[in-house]
């Protein structure tokens, strides 16, 4: 699952549109009611771990999660099998992007250890941003979920993305009636939102989920650089009407409004894996593999570097992919 699909949601208040028509204002509206379909949180939140709110002067960072709803039963949970942290200054005028590996096993707040991917399902959207904020020593404000059928709607609204795909990827996933198989060839093309997905999604090689969170960042900056196009910024109302019914979030048109302000002014720094290769050990756990981290300090300095990097972030080697052997399978 993608987790990179819900930050394309981000780029729609970042993209400086929220406030160019009622019509769009409304949509953005949408986004913050709770849509009971996306089977997220749907037990009680423990409100002690609720984000501080955001004054609109220090960083904000913002979790985008990525959710699998298929074959859920009624009052369960999606798991957040995919999950990213954009974090932006807005006195450096600077956002950096964080994919987390969703197989790292760490302590989860009330519930011992666990993949961190599964904070949501046992706790709801604070307990993810808690979990992952600790991971990460970042104060998190703000979630936005989406699941399969949001991504490819916004990557359809906003006329499909031109890439590159680097290999051929070919998967086929019998238990969902074939709906979403992987089947891509090498080479430039034009993806809508089946490709695109598709694209996200494929892990089944030897760099698994590592080459996968590599690929999500990869047409996340292509998402980013056509959403700013002036052909899409005319189509704003309909792009967000069309993600809005597939996206649940915490954040109300007032933050939005605050993060397209920042947005039209921030460049993106630099993006990184967390944790990084070098921080990570495998490890089996009632016959699974996970991923152990060897210091969470070192994971807290490692973040804290990345973000206090500018020009120089390339060349440190922070904008690049730690990779390494195939890690557990977890579903996709």
């Amino acid at each position: 699952m993608i987790s990179f699909r819900i930050a394309v949601l981000i780029l729609i208040p970042t993209s400086y549109f929220g406030y160019q028509s009622m019509g769009v204002y409304r949509a953005l509206d949408n986004l913050d009611t709770s849509k009971n379909e996306l089977q997220i949180g749907a037990h009680q939140e423990d409100e002690s771990m609720k984000p501080v709110e955001w004054t609109g002067t220090e960083p904000v960072n913002i979790l985008l999660m990525g959710g699998d709803n298929r074959g859920l039963k009624k009052n369960e949970s999606a798991r957040s099998d995919s999950l990213l942290v954009a974090s932006i200054n807005p006195l450096t005028k600077e956002a950096r992007l964080f994919s987390v590996l969703r197989d790292t096993y760490i302590p989860i707040e009330g519930h011992g250890e666990g993949r961190i991917n599964t904070s949501l399902a046992l706790g709801g959207p604070n307990l993810a941003m808690k979990t992952v904020g600790v991971l990460l020593d970042l104060h998190i404000q703000y979630y936005v979920y989406t699941d399969f059928e949001g991504f490819k709607s916004l990557i359809d609204a906003i006329g499909g993305i031109d890439l590159d795909v680097d290999k051929d990827m070919n998967y086929t996933d019998n238990a969902d009636g074939n709906l979403y198989d992987i089947h891509l060839t090498k080479g430039m093309q034009k993806l809508d939102g089946t490709k695109a997905l598709q694209y996200v999604r494929f892990r089944h090689d030897a760099m698994s989920d590592f080459a996968r969170t590599e690929r999500q960042r990869k047409l996340l900056a292509a998402v980013a650089d056509k959403l700013k196009s002036g052909w899409n910024l005319t189509r704003m109302k309909q792009i967000a009407e069309s993600a809005a019914p597939y996206i649940q979030t915490n954040l109300d048109v007032s933050d939005m409004l605050k993060l397209a302000s920042l947005g039209s002014k921030s460049e993106l720094a630099g993006t990184a894996q967390v944790p990084p290769m070098d921080l990570l050990e495998g490890k089996k756990v009632n016959g699974a593999s996970v991923l152990a981290v060897k210091s969470q300090d070192k994971v807290h300095e490692f973040v804290k570097e990345i973000l206090k990097n500018s020009d120089d972030t390339e060349q440190s080697g922070l904008n690049t992919d730690t990779t390494g052997a195939k890690v557990g399978d977890g579903g996709e």
